[in-house]
């Protein structure tokens, strides 16, 4: 891999560990980004003279971190190195809490086990911006080959108390523990482990958490909390009759949840339920956010309620720029990323927000499914799904989605497209605000179909339709 195959994508630089991933190439990203803090901290006086590097439980995860932190004390900046894997929102919150000029997390986050990542984090605590890591390609471009510093001038911390002890302050923790209720945690192998259990013991509240030892592979799949990877959660809710299932992905900064019935809780729901805690409940106010791939509910919910709508294209960090410059109550992303205004830092966060889940289920005293229901009933029903197609390059994804921009079908299924929207990828919106959405992964080489339609059968029709499409059109490519 040259340096000028080093990209950044929605969150973060990713690539296949020994392959793309390699010690030399983390030098060089390494090298770049500490010139990059380097000119902050000139420029910047605000800001300490300080980085956080943390990683999770993948493959060399600890010795990449290490490598890091080798080439950004050379550079003469001053590092704390976790002694341990940690989640990704606790570097977030170190970072903004202790002003520091930034930090570092080697991690894929939801990919698959072959691919690590590096994630860099900016004094809001914020994953860095587009324009932020341009600048780092450039100096990329501009660097020559760099020796493999085998030592590190850096200290070791441990994990951030000041961030367990923030989570302790916002959430109702001891009226969680006194429900007399049964609760199933999955950390899916990832850094999440058991700090969900460890906040919620000693009370009346059983808690049994699952996968939370280490396992470089995530026992086979990918560490993203959705379906079918949540079958073993499912599973273990239905067997100890238990309220619900919260999961985190293989950094912990994203949640996913299991009601009481075994059925997966998607994020469009999840933030549903959220914003009407926060509004309903705590009597809240501010901007709702939602990503090009969001729900019509949402969007429905905030317009009863009299909040501002804003929608930006897909990746957290068009959430948080939003977030640090306006009054934002709740901001949301399809691949079960959730921001709040109760959170100290404009970031994602799977623990935090799957104890302000549970926190919200029992505050409004409704299963789950009662409670999806509610919401239904008041505001609409809407399904969604997501279908993941691999394609040999993420450029053919782009290829198509593109195409189909250019030339939508006139109808799907028999009914009339009203609308073409290209936010971010092509969105084919029908007459019943049900859509279709095409859009090439930032991360990996796949092309995403998302569909919201008005039950359950035409979501699975639609999306099935839409693989259809994009198999028509690698065929009239080999013709």
């Amino acid at each position: 891999m040259s340096k000028s195959e080093i990209k950044f994508g929605t969150d973060g630089w990713r690539g296949v560990i020994a392959r793309d991933f390699t010690f030399e190439n983390i030098n060089l990203v390494s090298l770049a980004t500490g010139k990059q803090f380097l000119e902050d901290l000139s420029i910047n006086k605000n800001v300490k003279n300080l980085v956080f590097v943390g990683y999770d439980r993948r493959f060399l995860g600890k010795e990449f971190a290490e490598r890091v932190s080798a080439v950004l004390s050379h550079q003469g900046l001053n590092v704390h190195l976790y002694s341990q894997d940690v989640p990704t929102p606790m570097v977030s919150f170190d970072v903004k809490n202790n002003n520091a000029v930034g930090g570092i997390v080697i991690t894929a986050s939801h990919n698959p086990p072959q691919f690590s990542g590096f994630k860099i984090k900016q004094p809001s605590g914020c994953s860095a911006s587009k324009d932020y890591t341009d600048k780092i390609e450039k100096r990329l471009l501009a660097l020559q080959t760099t020796s493999l510093y085998e030592q590190a001038n850096t200290a070791t911390i441990n994990p951030s108390k000041d961030y367990l002890d923030f989570i302790k302050q916002t959430i109702d923790i001891e009226k969680l523990k006194s429900t007399n209720d049964t609760i199933i945690v999955d950390p899916m192998h990832g850094t999440g482990g058991t700090y969900i259990e460890r906040f919620l013991s000693g009370g009346k509240l059983k808690i049994k958490t699952i996968r939370a030892d280490i396992d470089v592979t995530f026992g086979g799949i990918n560490p993203e909390p959705m379906m079918p990877q949540l079958l073993p959660l499912s599973n273990e809710v239905i067997k100890n009759k238990a309220l619900i299932g919260l999961a985190t992905d293989g950094d912990a900064d994203r949640v996913g949840a299991i009601d009481e019935i075994g059925e997966y809780i998607n994020t469009h729901k999840i933030l549903a339920i959220l914003l009407y805690y926060l509004v309903e409940k705590k009597r809240l106010s501010g901007g709702v956010v939602v990503t090009f791939s969001q729900s019509v509910l949402v969007k429905t919910m905030a317009k009863k309620y009299g909040l501002k709508l804003y929608e930006v294209p897909i990746g957290f960090k068009h959430i948080a720029d939003l977030m640090i410059k306006n009054d934002i109550l709740i901001g949301g992303e399809e691949a079960n990323g959730i921001g709040c205004k109760l959170h100290f830092m404009p970031e994602r966060d799977g623990i935090f927000n799957s104890l302000l889940l549970l926190e919200a289920i029992t505050s409004i005293g409704l299963k789950p499914s009662q409670l999806i229901d509610k919401l239904h009933n008041e505001f609409g029903a809407f399904y969604y799904d997501r279908s993941d197609v691999h394609i040999p390059s993420s450029e053919r994804g782009k290829e198509f989605v593109e195409n189909i921009k250019r030339n939508p079908p006139k109808d799907l299924n028999g009914m009339k497209i009203k609308e073409v929207q290209t936010l971010d990828g092509t969105k084919l919106i029908l007459d019943d605000e049900s859509w279709l959405l095409f859009r090439a992964s930032g991360t990996e080489p796949l092309l995403r179909i998302y569909s919201e339609c008005r039950s359950k059968t035409m979501v699975s029709e639609m999306l099935k339709t839409g693989e259809i499409l994009f198999r028509d059109s690698l065929k009239c490519n080999v013709k």
